[in-house]
C-alpha cells in the first residue's frame, strides 16, 4: 500500500514573513495548490492520501482582502478537492478531536483534526481500509486527541534533550531585573494598562534611538501593541527572562513607519471594531470584545486590537463604543491640543502588523523609516538588562477609556 503525505501552509506567510520571502518564494491559495498536487500524488500511485494543511478549519482571513487567497481554507480543501482522506489542521490553535467534511465532487467524507497548539495534544488517525477493484480505500475514518501530559516521559527522548531542557530552564529563569508594578494584562482589552505600556514604551524608545542622526529624527514617536493573551501576570519585584518572554509570546521584529494624523485615526478606528455595540454603562466583557466583522467573521481576537501609545508626549482618546464603527474614535488628542490631521509621526510597529496582518489600513504602504529586523521580545529584555527594572512610573500613561454616550464604560471580566 502507497501512502501519499501532502503539505500546505497559508498563503499569509507571504505578508508576514515578507522580509524574508519576498522574491524568493510564491505562495498559492492552499485549494489551488491542492487542486494540482493532490491529482498528481494519486496518479503516482498513493492509494492514501492525508493532507497536513497549516491552515484553519473556520473560514476567513485576518490580512482581509490583501491577498487573493484566504488564510484559513482546511474545511473549503476538503471541501472542494477530491481525493484527499484526512487533514491534519493547525494554525487556529484549537481543537478539533474529529470532524468530517463532505466533499463536493464526490461524496466522500472527508476526516479534519487538529490537536490545539504548542504539542500540548496529538491527534490520532484511525483509518480502515478495504480493498476495491485491487488497490486499497480508506472504508472508514475516526480521530480522536491525546493530552501530551498524559504520557510517560520516553526515557531515550529525555536523555536526548534533558541538558538542552535543563539549560533553557536555568536561562529563562534567570533574573535580569526588577518591576517596581504587577504587570497584568487580565482588563488590557478594555482598559489602559501598564503591561502594554510597558510594551509600547521599549518600542517608542528604540525607534526614537534608531532615527537619531537621520532625516526622521525630529518626528514624534508613536507605537502600537495589543495583548496577546489576558494571561499575563507578573508581580512586582524581581523580573525574569520569563516573564518577559511571557509579555510578549511572539516572534515579531519591530519597524517604524511614517503616518499622519489623519492616518492615525484611521487606524484606531479600525482597532475599535474589535467591540460589540453598547448602550448601558455597565457590560461584561463577553458581550463587548471579540466583535464579529466582515473580515473576522468569527469575531476579532484579542491581538487585532490595537492601542496606540505617546513617546513624546500623551495621545489620548476615549473609543465611544455606542457610535457606529468608523465613527468611534473621540477626543482624539496629541499633547494636549487636538491631534491634527496633516502632522507626521514614527508609529513602532511589529513585522506582522505593518505586512498585512489584520488588514489594518494605511500601514502597509506607509514610508519604512527603520527596519532592523530585532525581535521585539529581545529589544525588552534588552532594555531590562540595561537599565535594571521596568519602572511604572517612567511609562505608564491612562491616555485611552472606553466610554457610552461620552459616560465612562464599566466592564467586568
Amino acid at each position: 500500500m502507497t501512502v501519499g503525505i501532502v503539505g500546505l501552509v497559508t498563503p499569509g506567510c507571504a505578508l508576514w514573513d515578507r522580509d524574508n520571502v519576498q522574491g524568493q518564494l510564491e505562495f498559492n491559495g492552499i485549494v489551488e495548490e491542492a487542486r494540482t498536487v493532490v491529482p498528481q500524488m494519486r496518479a503516482d500511485g498513493a492509494e492514501v492520501v492525508i493532507v497536513s494543511s497549516h491552515s484553519g478549519a473556520t473560514s476567513g482571513s485576518s490580512y482581509g482582502d490583501a491577498l487573493p487567497f484566504p488564510e484559513n481554507a482546511s474545511t473549503q480543501l476538503a471541501e472542494d478537492v477530491p481525493g484527499i482522506d484526512a487533514i491534519l489542521v493547525g494554525h487556529a490553535h484549537v481543537e478539533i478531536p474529529e470532524r468530517f467534511v463532505t466533499n463536493k465532487v464526490t461524496g466522500k467524507q472527508v476526516l479534519l483534526t487538529e490537536p490545539l497548539k504548542w504539542g500540548m495534544r496529538v491527534s490520532v488517525m484511525n483509518l480502515e481500509l478495504a480493498k476495491d477493484q485491487g488497490h486499497w480505500i480508506v472504508a472508514s475514518a475516526r480521530s480522536h486527541l491525546l493530552d501530551v501530559k498524559t504520557a510517560e516521559a520516553d526515557p531515550d527522548v529525555v536523555n536526548a534533550v534533558q541538558a538542552g531542557h535543563d539549560a533553557t530552564i536555568k536561562y529563562v529563569n534567570t533574573v535580569i531585573g526588577t518591576s517596581t508594578a504587577a504587570l497584568s494584562t487580565a482588563t488590557a482589552c478594555w482598559e489602559d494598562c501598564a503591561a502594554i505600556d510597558a510594551i509600547n514604551f521599549v518600542q517608542a524608545r528604540t525607534i526614537k534611538s534608531e532615527l537619531v542622526g537621520g532625516p526622521d529624527a525630529g518626528l514624534p514617536v508613536l507605537s502600537i501593541a495589543a495583548a496577546f493573551s489576558r494571561a499575563v501576570d507578573v508581580s512586582a519585584g524581581p523580573l525574569t527572562i520569563r516573564d518577559l518572554a511571557g509579555l510578549y509570546i511572539f516572534d515579531n521584529t519591530l519597524l517604524s513607519i511614517k503616518v499622519t494624523g489623519a492616518q492615525v485615526k484611521e487606524y484606531l478606528e479600525w482597532s475599535a471594531r474589535y467591540f460589540k455595540p453598547v448602550t448601558g454603562t455597565a457590560v461584561a466583557a463577553a458581550d463587548l470584545t471579540n466583535a464579529v466583522t466582515d473580515t473576522a467573521p468569527n469575531g476579532t481576537p484579542d491581538y487585532n486590537y490595537d492601542v496606540i501609545y505617546g513617546l513624546d508626549a500623551p495621545l489620548d482618546y476615549e473609543i465611544d463604543v455606542a457610535r457606529p464603527t468608523g465613527e468611534r474614535i473621540v477626543g482624539l488628542g496629541y499633547g494636549g491640543q487636538p491631534l491634527r490631521m496633516d502632522q507626521e509621526f514614527a508609529l513602532a510597529i511589529n513585522n506582522y502588523r505593518q505586512s498585512g496582518g489584520g488588514n489594518f489600513p494605511a500601514v502597509t504602504t506607509a514610508p519604512v523609516l527603520s527596519n532592523s529586523q530585532q525581535e521585539i521580545r529581545q529589544r525588552i529584555i534588552d532594555y531590562v538588562v540595561d537599565t535594571g527594572s521596568l519602572d511604572v512610573s517612567l511609562f505608564s500613561q491612562r491616555n485611552w477609556r472606553l466610554v457610552v454616550n461620552g459616560q465612562a464604560l464599566t466592564v467586568t471580566p
